[in-house]
């Protein structure tokens, strides 16, 4: 028996059932037919991070910024090509501090840009500060529950 994996459309939202060996077979969600994976970070509001994580079998990856932090301007091109590297194995996603406080305020988010690893609905490893796209690839698959 094949394990399937849930996966949220990054277009529609729509729960799509995936093959874990079909994963890397450029798979399209069910409802809207565009692709699971774009190569890109999503970005979530509250709703979306929720929805994710809640709803993903594999990992999230989320770099939690600010339009205001240059910080998190600069790494936001290393991000870009680390979900290039990094999917399908896990979900790159942006989230703004600025438009989800409640949700940084209760992830305890102190410092941007902090990357989080999730899996389960779990948070299983944190990053404080501005790292390169190797490094970036390089902590995430470090710390990548399987």
């Amino acid at each position: 028996m094949t394990e399937s994996l849930t996966l949220p459309c990054p277009h529609c939202a729509a729960t799509n059932r995936v093959p874990a060996a079909r994963l890397a077979d450029g798979p399209r969600c069910g409802a809207c037919h565009q692709p699971l994976f774009t190569g890109r970070p999503l970005a979530l509001d509250e709703a979306g991070f929720q929805r994710h994580l809640r709803l993903s079998s594999i990992p999230l990856l989320v770099d939690f910024w600010a339009s205001w932090c240059g910080p998190c301007r600069a790494m936001a091109p290393a991000f870009e090509a680390a979900a290039a590297e990094l999917e399908p194995a896990m979900r790159l996603v942006k989230v703004s501090t600025e438009e989800a406080p409640a949700l940084a305020a209760r992830l305890q988010i102190t410092s941007i840009p902090t990357l989080a690893l999730f899996h389960g609905g779990r948070e299983v490893a944190r990053q404080a500060g501005a790292l390169p796209a190797r490094q970036i690839v390089t902590w995430a698959r470090s710390h990548q529950a399987r």
